[in-house]
């Protein structure tokens, strides 16, 4: 999980600070998601914030941007969210995460297009999935049905040890290039 294994020990300080949990969301550019965690919750919960590739096919073992940006290896540009529930829920960070993206768009959001762009939450416990499908249930009841519109987001249980950290060049890559791209579907949409 998250790379290497001074990646690996450093969670394993977070987990031991608070009672630290996990949450891995794909919802576009990686960069625009880990972006906007950070802004609406730092100080409110949010210990760290990751990006990298999930839900692939196993036989691409720890892919890199390229492998993946190829559309042949089948992973989710992600972020992995650590946090402390004590602050903030797993429920409240589904929610943002429907906020902040158009779930109704397959395999894309706004210009990138690509799987490595789906809308996809990956729960990594019973309590995760059950928590993303009631939040999905009452999300796609509240915004998207009175539109007319179906929510395509994927939900799919995987372990945390199945997200592969992306490259140095990527992590906090919003914040090092203010400038740089930021998907438009990347806001608060409500």
């Amino acid at each position: 999980m998250w790379g290497s294994p001074p990646v690996q020990q450093g969670l394993k300080a977070l987990s031991s600070m608070a009672q630290a949990d996990i949450a891995t969301f794909a919802n576009g550019c990686f960069w625009g998601t880990e972006h906007i965690y950070r802004k609406y919750f730092s100080g409110k919960g949010l210990l760290d914030v990751k990006v990298g590739f999930i839900g692939g096919k196993k036989d691409f073992p720890n892919p890199t941007y390229r492998d993946v940006c190829t559309g042949k290896t089948g992973h989710a540009e992600a972020a992995q969210v650590v946090f402390d529930p004590a602050q903030v829920s797993y429920a409240e960070l589904v929610e943002f995460f429907y906020r902040t993206h158009d779930p109704t768009q397959v395999n894309g959001q706004g210009p990138d297009i690509g799987t490595q762009y789906r809308s996809a939450l990956f729960p990594h416990t019973d309590e995760q999935e059950r928590t993303a499908k009631r939040v999905t249930e009452e999300v796609q009841a509240k915004h998207f049905q009175p539109k007319g519109s179906q929510i395509a987001t994927q939900i799919e249980r995987l372990p945390v040890e199945d997200f592969f950290v992306a490259e140095d060049y990527h992590q906090a890559y919003l914040i090092n290039n203010p400038s740089g791209y930021h998907c438009p579907t990347h806001r608060l949409w409500w």
